[in-house]
């Protein structure tokens, strides 16, 4: 009797989060449909190609970022990387919209999920987009790990049909059905407990969410310059987009060689940086700064080294820093060391 009241409590579970079970399968079969199928976003150099956007995730990603970085400096690889992330995502989300190895596929959703939170939980201009989907994500998964599927779902339908693979150990860990462990209280509270530390530590860590002050990273784009020389006649510079929006670039329309009193020696206006020759711009990843109709456009996670001539001034030695200008009227200045 008490075996039947157990698969009898498993099956309403698994019943109970079918909603939840279809939605979160379709959220991620649904980036196959629109990367592949509705669009084909995984060729590199075209428009939306899903490889810039994981460049994205690149400057603010916690602890996963070396790994971003590998790929997004290495393009054969990357694109190799997302065509087997859309092909996973593409399972797991077909799988658990039919109920079918439904904890194993959960798993999947947990790993997809976390991986997108640490990747890209800084993002989000306006509702905090991106955390709020790997958490959520993340608990949709154990919850679903923990439930299995219930009756409308194809492991609750071999189940039914007493399908021998169904009855060996593994099934209950991998499909769904009973619970296999004989204690779940402490199980649950665990699972729980670290996901809801997980959902803290990163709601601080990315927005500041829990004490201290609430930022946004995603608001205005913010760029770091570093590594300024000059020789002759020509001068170089490495940018770098570290925050603002990811899919809106900043428009850089003034470049401004000051020197120690601020006088401009040198002044490049929009129209100037708009033609600068794509030789002189040198992209270090995936996301390219490059000349666009009226500005010089840096996408977010962008890192280029910029060649300019300065062949017009004349006293060199003046030269003593640079001064970026955004459409904005965000301005950023960099002392030559």
């Amino acid at each position: 009797m008490k075996h039947i009241t157990n698969r009898q409590s498993s099956d309403l579970a698994g019943l109970y989060t079918l909603s939840l079970r279809i939605v979160i399968g379709w959220t991620y079969f649904s980036a196959f449909w629109r990367r592949l199928i509705l669009e084909n976003k995984l060729i590199p150099d075209e428009k939306g190609y899903i490889g810039e956007k994981f460049n994205h995730f690149l400057p603010n990603a916690l602890g996963i970022k070396p790994v971003i970085e590998y790929l997004v400096t290495h393009p054969d690889a990357l694109q190799r990387s997302m065509m087997i992330f859309t092909i996973i995502e593409a399972i797991v989300g077909l799988f658990i919209i039919l109920g079918l190895f439904t904890r194993l596929m959960s798993i999947g959703i947990f790993s997809l999920a976390l991986g997108i939170l640490l990747g890209s939980g800084w993002l989000g201009t306006t509702c905090l987009d991106e955390w709020q989907i790997g958490v959520l994500g993340v608990a949709g998964g154990f919850v679903l790990f923990l439930t299995g599927s219930g009756s409308y779902s194809l492991d609750h339908y071999f189940m039914k049909n007493n399908k021998k693979f169904t009855q060996k150990g593994w099934f209950s860990w991998l499909g769904s059905g009973t619970f296999p462990v004989s204690n779940p209280k402490v199980f649950v509270l665990a699972g729980s407990l670290i996901i809801f530390g997980l959902t803290i530590f990163t709601n601080q860590y990315f927005h500041g969410g829990v004490w201290g002050t609430l930022h946004n990273k995603s608001v205005k784009p913010k760029l770091e310059i570093s590594n300024i020389s000059h020789h002759h006649s020509k001068l170089r510079f490495e940018v770098y987009r570290t925050e603002g929006a990811d899919v809106y670039g900043s428009f850089l329309i003034g470049i401004h060689i000051l020197d120690k009193n601020g006088k401009i020696l040198k002044e490049l206006d929009h129209k100037q940086l708009a033609g600068i020759p794509k030789e002189n711009i040198q992209n270090h990843y995936v996301a390219k700064v490059k000349p666009g109709k009226h500005s010089l456009i840096i996408p977010l996670g962008a890192k280029a080294d910029v060649t300019l001539n300065i062949d017009d001034i004349l006293q060199k030695s003046e030269i003593h820093a640079l001064k970026l200008i955004d459409v904005s009227g965000i301005e950023w200045i960099e002392r030559i060391k």
